[in-house]
């Protein structure tokens, strides 16, 4: 019978010797520093990098400016007189008359400018800004009548033949070029004297309709002294504003020069025609007199 607790072991039944197994060798001291040197390292810089990024505030995008392109961006102002020359250079161009030329050697021009503008739009005398235009000579008239009137004598009117020669001379179309070359600088001066809500255009507009509403007189014109100046007699020319009365002082064919200029320039530089006080006259229309009655 056979022991299970026996098994064959080869011949002689001696059993073979155990096979020994080499125990595990310890890592060695060095090695273990090392690696742990190196775990440290890398949780230093990698807590460095993350509290970096946690500390420092995310990068800003600044958006690039938005452009209204419906606003022109305002032109960087500059002086307005050291400006005379320019104005001198483009407006010298206008008339081959030599009386513009020193007209122009005036300082300040665009202020002048703008400033008879306003003053003749209100109604007022351009005489301050417009000093260098004022004739010689003395205003003359006639003999007195019985009822103590006079009529203003043709040499007074002959005194602004060369006001009108010049503006007469004019070129309109030349004019409105000039005119937008010059823009930013007459806004520019038109600024320091105008109210907020008011464009020059504006302004230049209701000046010209002034003038142009002035009668031309087909007669002779009457005047009559009060105190020392001369008062017109007829109630119509007396009660004209005072740039009006600037005009009618020219005569007739001097005003029918200036008149038809005016006419031009409007239309050339596409200024507004407000609705006139009183109704625009004919070039030759008296005073009081309608359209219907020529």
């Amino acid at each position: 019978m056979s022991d299970p607790n026996f098994v064959n072991q080869g011949p002689g039944g001696v059993p073979p010797p155990p096979q020994q197994t080499e125990p595990p060798k310890a890592p060695s001291r060095g090695k273990v520093a090392a690696i742990l040197i190196a775990l440290m390292v890398v949780g230093v810089v990698a807590s460095y990098f993350g509290l970096k990024r946690q500390s420092e505030p995310p990068p800003v995008v600044t958006a690039p400016p938005v452009v209204d392109a419906g606003v022109a961006e305002a032109p960087p102002e500059v002086s307005l007189p050291e400006s005379d020359g320019r104005i001198r250079d483009l407006v010298g161009k206008l008339s081959v008359d030599p009386e513009l030329a020193r007209w122009l050697q005036e300082r300040d021009l665009a202020r002048r400018f703008t400033a008879s503008v306003s003053n003749i739009a209100e109604g007022e005398s351009p005489r301050t800004s417009l000093s260098f235009m004022a004739p010689a000579g003395a205003f003359q008239v006639g003999a007195a009548r019985a009822n103590g009137r006079s009529e203003i004598a043709p040499l007074s009117y002959a005194r602004y033949d060369l006001v009108a020669r010049v503006l007469g001379s004019l070129d309109a179309s030349g004019a409105a070029m000039v005119y937008r070359e010059l823009k930013p600088l007459i806004n520019q001066a038109w600024r320091e004297i105008a109210p907020p809500d008011q464009t020059f255009e504006t302004a230049f507009g209701r000046a010209i309709q002034h003038l142009l509403a002035v009668p031309v007189p087909q007669g002779p014109v009457e005047v009559e002294p009060k105190g020392a100046l001369y008062a017109y007699a007829s109630p119509e020319l007396e009660s004209l504003s005072k740039a009006q009365k600037h005009l009618l002082r020219m005569g007739p064919g001097n005003m029918r020069i200036i008149q038809a200029k005016l006419r031009e320039l409007r239309t050339a530089l596409n200024l507004p025609t407000p609705a006139p006080a009183t109704h625009e006259p004919l070039p030759d229309q008296a005073p009081g007199q309608s359209e219907a009655q020529e």
